[in-house]
């Protein structure tokens, strides 16, 4: 026969559900009290620098090119056609060198015009001359002659035999010959040209000859010379162009010296000054030098800044030569700096990647900068000397405080 059993008590099951039940909540805890897993990074691929403690040199680069210092650039004075051209960019040319002849029926005659002119004005200032030296020589005899008569006048007075009335009338004649002989001396001096004054003729015969002179050397200028030694850059002419006045003929510089025409970013340009030292790589070696000019305006963004040459040139070196400049800005004998990450700017905080004791891990830490060099930058807040930093582009690990160095 079946024999009913007790039921069993359900407490054992409570304890081993209640034991179950702690063991996860634990496990959720300790789970929860985990860090994520740090991304790993190659130490192959990271650039690392170390902050440091010393002097410190402040500096900026610029690029461009190298220049001539004298140029000279050629315009034509007035409208003309181009009959010839005869030497071309690059060649090595003398002062008195023929780079071009042009032709102007307008300024030939122009200049035959301003010749017969200067003749004519010539003839009438030799005529007018004329005329008044005699008018001169006139006054002069006509005073002789009144000096002559007061001498005799006086005599005849003292014996007796001439009125004091007839002497004062000598007298008035004598005055009268010398005002009218001075007024003709002073003529005669303006025809002459002294006193830095002149007459009416002589300042037309001037002016003539003035116009003539500009227009002869408008007509020689139509045979294009240099006017300096040196090599011919630009000559944008070509045969039957007719030319506007002021148009460009040439481009002519001197080989040597050379000069540097740098573009510097105009957030780097504020502490430019004349006189700085600058290093400049002409890619076959290193010229020094010091900052010359620096351009008022900004274009583009950059700064132009020119910079002299001082020293021997390096093989190769010639106009328009691409070249980079370091500009030294200041020094600092003692200062924390470190070199300079990809995302730094200079007076600006920024977070950098700082490694662990033993190099296996880096933790993200706040960084406040200050003066900023080509390569290094100085560093005011967040780094002890010592300490080693990623300067590599943290972008790839953004939203991660920690990251393992493998």
């Amino acid at each position: 026969m079946d024999v009913p059993r007790e039921p069993r008590p359900k407490r054992h099951r409570y304890v081993a559900y209640g034991i179950a039940g702690l063991g996860v909540l634990a496990l959720t805890i300790a789970l929860a009290r985990l860090k994520p897993a740090a991304l790993a990074a190659e130490r192959s691929s990271l650039l690392i620098d170390e902050v440091k403690r010393g002097p410190m040199v402040f500096q900026v680069r610029g690029t461009g090119i190298l220049v001539p210092v004298e140029v000279r650039i050629l315009t034509v004075p007035t409208g003309c056609k181009v009959e010839r051209v005869l030497l071309f960019p690059g060649t090595e040319v003398k002062e008195d060198s023929v780079i071009a002849e042009l032709s102007s029926p307008e300024l030939q005659q122009a200049a035959e015009d301003a010749m017969w002119t200067l003749r004519k004005a010539q003839s009438e200032y030799e005529l007018s001359y004329l005329n008044q030296k005699g008018a001169t020589a006139s006054a002069k005899a006509a005073l002789q002659e009144a000096q002559a008569g007061m001498r005799a006048g006086e005599r005849l007075r003292q014996e007796g035999l001439l009125s004091e009335s007839d002497v004062l009338k000598a007298q008035v004649r004598l005055e009268e010959s010398q005002a009218r002989f001075a007024m003709d001396q002073a003529r005669m001096d303006l025809y002459e040209g002294k006193g830095g004054r002149s007459s009416p003729a002589r300042a037309a015969m001037e002016q003539a000859r003035a116009q003539w002179t500009l227009k002869q050397a408008q007509v020689a200028a139509l045979k294009v010379r240099p006017g300096m030694a040196g090599i011919l850059q630009q000559v944008p002419l070509q045969v039957g162009q007719q030319l506007a006045p002021g148009a460009t003929l040439a481009k002519v510089a001197k080989a040597l010296p050379l000069k540097a025409e740098l573009k510097v970013s105009e957030t780097q340009a504020k502490d430019l000054l004349a006189g700085q030292r600058v290093s400049i790589d002409t890619r076959n070696g290193l010229v020094e030098g010091r900052v010359l000019r620096i351009d008022p305006a900004v274009q583009n963004g950059t700064v132009t800044v020119d910079a002299s040459l001082e020293g021997p040139l390096p093989k190769g070196a010639r106009p328009d030569l691409s070249v980079e400049g370091i500009i030294e800005l200041d020094r600092a004998d003692s200062g924390v700096f470190v070199g300079r990450p990809v995302q730094a700017q200079s007076h600006a905080s920024a977070t950098l990647f700082k490694l662990s004791a033993d190099g296996t891990e880096a933790t993200r830490v706040k960084v406040r900068f200050g003066r900023g060099s080509v390569s290094t930058i100085e560093v005011l807040e967040g780094l002890q000397p010592g300490d080693k930093v990623l300067l590599s582009d943290i972008s790839p690990y953004d939203g991660q405080d920690r990251i393992r160095i493998k």
